[in-house]
């Protein structure tokens, strides 16, 4: 690699890897010791081919994910080990909601199997539609469809107070007013 292919690379290093890592951290389901070793790797990667790359950050994502896919389809997947209560001092206490459903929502995710994790991440944080996510992960668009559907309806189950952020209504029935019919 030539110096300015270096400089381009520690100048996309420096500009997109807090963003790429909030990626990471979320295909790892929170853990961020992972998510930095996954963005690493992602990025040593393409460091190596830095110079044929025309779009740098989708070729990272891509490598994002594409290892996070090899994660989970080993013979012998790390076990997670869920608690009900974080240890004291793992977090520091925020005052803000915001702060709060975002932890709730990172447990919620981290409990969350990498399959369904992934499918959320991709179709709702990086928007992307569901043909792209099917093409990503090898599957077919209706996998993804019923993928995410099942992990929603999961999260849901998980995180109940992140119903108020649902725009549905809770009880459609409820919403329902009847009309007044005249003779």
């Amino acid at each position: 690699m030539d110096a300015q292919a270096q400089e381009n690379f520690r100048q996309f290093v420096a500009g997109r890897s807090s963003a790429l890592l909030r990626t990471a951290v979320l295909l790892s389901g929170g853990d961020r010791h992972a998510a930095e070793d996954l963005l690493q790797n992602a990025l040593v990667k393409a460091a190596g081919r830095w110079q044929r790359i025309e779009e740098p950050e989708a070729y990272v994502r891509r490598i994002l994910y594409r290892q996070q896919i090899s994660r989970w389809r080993l013979k012998w997947p790390r076990r997670e080990v869920t608690v009900a209560e974080l240890p004291e001092g793992a977090v520091a206490p925020d005052a803000s909601g915001a702060a709060e459903l975002r932890l709730v929502l990172r447990t919620a995710l981290s409990r969350l199997t990498a399959r369904q994790r992934t499918v959320l991440v991709l179709r709702y944080f990086e928007d992307l539609p569901e043909a792209d996510v099917a093409r990503i992960l090898g599957c077919s668009v209706g996998t993804v469809r019923s993928t995410a559907h099942r992990s929603l309806a999961r999260l849901r189950e998980l995180a109940p107070e992140l119903a108020a952020l649902d725009p549905r209504p809770q009880h459609p029935s409820r919403d329902f007013s009847p009309v007044e019919v005249r003779p």
